[in-house]
């Protein structure tokens, strides 16, 4: 299995994990209209930004209710709308265009798509000149709620560089391995806690580092400045 791999497996495992979806988490099964993908692109990518979270996901093949693994026939590489293959086909009606991209895995012997997208920044992300919103599980048209499309602008207020991320996807042990976590707590004049938990969780706090949606964890730039 290579890490691309490895990564999204480890992702839909901690979703799945979620009591219910999120504003920027859908499950769905064969539902592949690609209106409605479309819709939600720019739903959930304005969602992504105002829960401040840097992606957001539909996953097929996942039961939306008890969230077992079902599987999915939906093959978006293989799918078009005449001639047009679907992704080229989003592209093209997306506004501004949106770096998202579709991943299949199988797990349990079953074939299981996710799409990832990156949340909105600068301005809403439209569908067909229309912009939409997740509101509770239900998509809405983004007009119909101007306290969310005034959230979502707040949003694209510029993110300080030192809180960008640097390095992603490393795993706690790596995290305190690349980090001068002792120099850390010299500097604090603090005791080194004598778990990793501990010390992980400091580094949340200091916003060294953040968890990923998969569960592993990226370096921002402002936690850079403390590596080896």
């Amino acid at each position: 299995m290579d890490a691309q791999q490895e990564y999204y497996i480890s992702l839909v495992k901690r979703l799945r994990n979620l009591p219910n979806e999120r504003e920027w988490l859908e499950f769905k099964v064969d539902n592949n209209d690609p209106k409605i993908i479309g819709e939600y692109i720019s739903a959930l990518s304005h969602s992504a930004s105002i829960c401040d979270k840097d992606k957001a996901y539909i996953i097929w093949g996942i039961e939306d209710r008890t969230h077992d693994i079902v599987g999915t026939q939906f093959k978006p590489k293989q799918f078009k709308i005449g001639n047009e293959e679907l992704e080229n086909w989003l592209f093209r009606l997306l506004k501004p265009r949106v770096d998202f991209h579709f991943v299949e895995v199988s797990m349990n012997d079953k074939n299981i798509v996710i799409l990832e997208i990156p949340h909105a920044h600068s301005q809403p992300t439209s569908f067909k000149d229309e912009e939409y919103i997740r509101v509770g599980s239900y998509k809405k048209k983004l007009k119909d709620f101007p306290e969310k499309e005034r959230k979502l602008w707040l949003s694209f207020e510029q993110k300080p560089f030192e809180l960008m991320l640097a390095i992603e996807n490393i795993s706690a042990s790596k995290v305190t391995e690349l980090l001068d976590c002792a120099a850390y707590y010299t500097l604090m004049e603090l005791p080194l806690p004598s778990h990793r938990d501990g010390i992980i969780h400091n580094m949340i706090d200091e916003q060294f580092i953040v968890e990923m949606d998969n569960g592993h964890y990226a370096i921002t730039n402002m936690g850079g400045t403390i590596i080896c």
